[in-house]
């Protein structure tokens, strides 16, 4: 393993100014978004449709540091026959690759789960680096709710994670950490913090006993937030000071930098949630960092004018991070 290199490449990910963004969707995943534009969902229209977004050379230049891509799409190639991997490498954004296979249900533990893929990941990953990846993703979702997460659901989901991880840096591949708590439910933003603060501790404590080097890794956690449905909501400040005493509490400092996931916010509220804690500052490594931003299709805003537009990927506040 060169951590030098990992290093490199994680920092360049969570550059100042720049998000990562998020263009792995499911074959499933999509086809919902294009039939909400009443667009076919074919390979090619697939490919059409991330072509246009990496060909965007300017935005990707400025604004995109990294590019996480589905397993389709990194084998794919543009009409002109390049590859969307050297086109996206082009602009100087790092193209990336989600490894994980979803995930099923945890047994002996109701309405739990865990992410599943890491059977002959160790076999996919030198194809993934041969093709042009250069970091990873993988996702565990922790739910909230009655008598849950157990203690199995952690530990089971921060395992698979650091196992990943430990398997991408022997790969030279920067492994992105994503434990996302989710924010369905009714719980206050105490709870969320709560489960948010044990899902990372066990998650750092699963990364060492598994030798994973925190400098050629980058975090992707979810925000303080409360549940979509408490009746007590959060002001913009109090998400931001909680979630940046949060990352105090329990990112060790050698991790580069934080990538947020929004988490089912809308951009408005977490682009404002971002913005809050780049202002108070002060946090582990390069962070708060750019938000991995989805790659979503056209859709129709209410207004005057009722326009469609293209949103673009969220973007961190003008104040550098600190």
């Amino acid at each position: 393993m060169d951590l030098d290199a990992l290093n490199k490449i994680a920092t360049a990910m969570v550059a100042p100014g720049k998000g990562i963004l998020a263009a792995d969707e499911s074959t499933g995943t999509i086809k919902k978004r294009f039939d909400a534009i009443g667009a076919d969902c074919t390979e090619d229209n697939r490919r059409d449709y991330r072509e246009l977004m990496f060909r965007a050379t300017e935005a990707m230049r400025s604004h995109i540091s990294g590019v996480i891509l589905y397993d389709e799409t990194i084998w794919q190639k543009a009409k002109d026959g390049t590859p969307l991997v050297k086109i996206i490498a082009d602009t100087g954004a790092i193209p990336g690759i989600k490894v994980d296979e979803g995930t099923k249900p945890l047994p002996g533990c109701p309405n739990e789960l865990v992410t599943v893929g890491l059977d002959k990941l160790v076999d996919r990953l030198p194809k993934y680096y041969a093709q042009g990846a250069r970091f990873a993703k993988w996702r565990a979702v922790i739910d909230i709710g009655a008598g849950i997460p157990t203690h199995a659901c952690v530990h089971a989901n921060a395992h698979a994670l650091a196992r990943y991880a430990a398997l991408c840096q022997a790969a030279q591949i920067v492994p992105i950490v994503e434990p996302e708590v989710l924010m369905d439910g009714d719980h206050d933003i105490d709870r969320c913090y709560g489960v948010t603060e044990w899902v990372l501790k066990e998650t750092f404590q699963e990364l060492y006993y598994n030798r994973v080097a925190l400098e050629g890794m980058v975090l992707k956690p979810n925000m303080a937030v409360p549940g979509k449905k408490s009746a007590k909501r959060a002001g913009v400040e109090e998400v931001a000071e909680m979630t940046v005493r949060l990352l105090k509490n329990c990112v060790p400092g050698a991790v580069p930098g934080i990538a947020f996931l929004s988490g089912g916010q809308s951009d408005e509220e977490a682009t404002a949630h971002l913005d809050a804690m780049n202002r108070i500052g002060h946090c582990p490594g390069n962070s708060p960092s750019p938000m991995a931003a989805p790659c979503r299709p056209p859709r129709k805003r209410r207004g005057p004018e009722n326009r469609t537009t293209s949103p673009q990927p969220s973007a961190p506040s003008p104040t550098a991070p600190a």
